[in-house]
This record gives structure tokens, C-alpha cells and sequence, in this order.
């Protein structure tokens, strides 16, 4: 029997300890507000990203189903067993769906949807442009989505089509990301759509800073991630980001994205990096030390800014 989307989901493995799916013990106490579902397909998916661990073109020996995705385990579940599981967890208050790029994933993802909305009025999904249109998109929030993210990960074109597009053989295209990203706005409604970015792909900081803030001129907010060398994958060989290039640009994304600075005034020395972030000395340092620059940025719930607080997406605790 294939257990695949949409009557299964493979859920994060922070997702599986907050359900009760597998045992586990979250590090100092900390609790899971947002519920991970990803879809998932014996094919897998059609991208060839090359620091993706869900990369068709990364080399483990197994089968996609059981590769680890942001340095964890997706354990496969049923989707009856989530909604079952998620009435007697009071403190999740969102969920997010994502999906691969395969070609059944679009009408799975309505579905999974649909079913979610029964339970959880807050929902993300991750979606993938190289399959969807506007149209689609309209049906997601009829579906009973609230938000969507949209993964363009890489801060330049170049990079873009070197790590995820013609350079690899892959599939995907920085004009359609973008174009999905506006269409997504405009659906959804201005900062209701979250533009992934991972820092330490190749680009300089100032790269990084700049789309940064050309994501916030069209209305969507920014999720950033630190790059991580997935096994078996194309940049297995690539070193992580310093961590004070990673907190630079946490904090300036903070700043953008809360209307407190703007790329055009921030200073970048000749390597491209950020030297100045266009603000006075006594507010930057108000801001640095209430912490929340530097906390995990995903979707808000209805309580809280960061829901998606994700375990491992960034670093690992230590």
C-alpha cells in the first residue's frame, strides 16, 4: 500500500511529538505552536535544488519518503490520525501545509486544506509557483488558507538559476516565483504572504538585504533560514553561514519588516557587508536587546507573532 497525500502527510518530527506520534522530549520546556504537514508522493518531487534535502538530485541510497528535511525526520502519518490528534493540543494555533513540486500536489493541497479548516481556522501553506497559478490561488483561500509562503530561498537571479533552476536542470524560474509572490499579495493581502530566504547561498550581504526589502515594498514579510549542508545533496561540501552574518541579516530583516529602516539607508562595506543599518545608535540597541530580532521568523497565529517557531530550521539549540 503507497501511503501518500493526500489521505498521509509526513509531519515534522517536532509535529509528531506535539500529537503524541512518536515520543519525545522537547529541549528546556519549549512547546510547538505551529503544526508542520508536508505532502509527500513516492515520486517525490521534480526539483533539483541543490541544497535541498527533499532534492531530487540528492544521493542517500533510500527512498524519498525517508529522507530528513531541515535536519530532521518527516515520519509519514495519516491525515485522519493529525485531526484526531489535534483537538487535544490547546496550544497549536496554526497549522502549515507544504507542498513538493509534483503534479498531483495542487488538488492534494486543496484537499488537505479543506479537511484542516474543519479543525483550525489558521492556515499556511508553502506552495510551490512552478505549479499553481492565480486561479489556483483563489481556490486555496476559498479552501480556508490564510496565509501562504513562497520559497524563493535564493536572494539573486544568478544564484536562483544556479542552485534551482537551468544550472542544475531544474525546473524552477526566479520571474515565476516573483510573479507567484505578487499574485499571492494580492489574493491573500498585503504581509499575509511570507517570502522564505536562506542565508549563506553565495550572496553577499547587501544581496540578501536588498530583496529583503523588495519583498516588503510588495507587501509580503520575509521568513529567513540559515543554510544548512544537507547530506547527499549538491552542497553537502558548503559551509554554513558565520553566525554574525546570519544575525546581521536577522536584524535587518527585523527592521525592514517592522517599518523601522529601509535598505536605502543602511551602508554595506566593499565586501558587501552590512555595516550600518540607517538607525539611530539608542533605538537599534532598544531593538537588539528585546531579543526579537534574533527569534525564529515564520507566520503569526492570532496570539503570538512567531507561531512557526520550527526547531532546527536556523540552528540547532547549542
Amino acid at each position: 500500500m503507497q501511503r501518500e497525500s493526500p489521505e498521509y502527510v509526513r509531519v515534522s518530527l517536532a509535529a509528531a511529538m506535539t500529537l503524541g506520534l512518536v515520543k519525545g522530549q522537547f529541549f528546556r520546556g519549549a512547546t510547538l505552536y505551529c503544526v508542520n504537514l508536508l505532502l509527500t508522493y513516492r515520486s517525490g518531487c521534480v526539483g533539483r535544488c541543490a541544497y535541498c534535502g527533499l532534492s531530487r538530485s540528492r544521493s542517500l541510497g533510500k527512498a524519498w519518503t525517508d529522507y530528513s528535511f531541515i535536519r530532521v525526520d518527516w515520519p509519514t502519518v495519516s491525515l485522519d490520525s493529525v485531526l484526531e490528534r489535534m483537538g487535544s493540543c490547546q496550544h497549536v494555533e496554526r497549522v502549515c501545509v507544504s507542498m513538493v513540486t509534483n503534479r498531483r500536489a495542487p488538488e492534494d493541497c486543496l484537499t488537505v486544506v479543506r479537511r484542516l479548516r474543519e479543525r483550525i481556522d489558521s492556515i499556511s501553506c508553502l506552495i510551490a509557483p512552478t505549479i499553481v497559478d492565480r486561479g489556483w490561488l483563489e481556490d486555496l483561500k476559498v479552501a480556508g488558507a490564510d496565509k501562504v509562503g513562497i520559497a524563493v530561498d535564493a536572494a539573486t537571479p544568478e544564484l536562483f538559476d544556479k542552485l534551482r533552476g537551468r544550472g542544475i536542470g531544474g525546473p524552477h524560474r526566479w520571474e515565476r516565483y516573483w510573479r507567484t509572490v505578487e499574485d499571492a499579495v494580492d489574493v491573500f493581502g498585503k504581509y499575509n504572504v511570507g517570502v522564505h530566504l536562506i542565508v549563506g547561498l553565495g550572496e553577499t550581504e547587501e544581496e540578501m538585504v536588498r530583496t529583503i526589502q523588495a519583498a516588503y515594498d510588495m507587501g509580503a514579510l520575509t521568513h529567513l533560514f540559515s543554510f544548512f549542508p544537507e547530506e547527499g545533496s549538491a552542497m553537502e561540501g558548503y559551509a554554513q553561514p558565520p553566525i554574525g552574518q546570519y544575525r546581521r541579516i536577522q536584524l535587518a530583516r527585523y527592521l525592514i519588516n517592522k517599518g523601522l529602516a529601509v535598505a536605502e539607508n543602511m551602508r554595506f562595506d566593499a565586501h558587501g557587508r552590512l555595516i550600518d543599518f540607517g538607525l539611530e545608535k539608542e533605538v537599534l540597541d532598544e531593538v537588539i536587546d528585546s531579543g526579537l530580532p534574533f527569534m525564529t521568523s515564520g507566520c503569526a497565529s492570532k496570539k503570538r507573532e512567531n507561531a512557526c517557531n520550527r526547531p532546527f530550521s536556523d540552528y540547532t539549540p547549542y
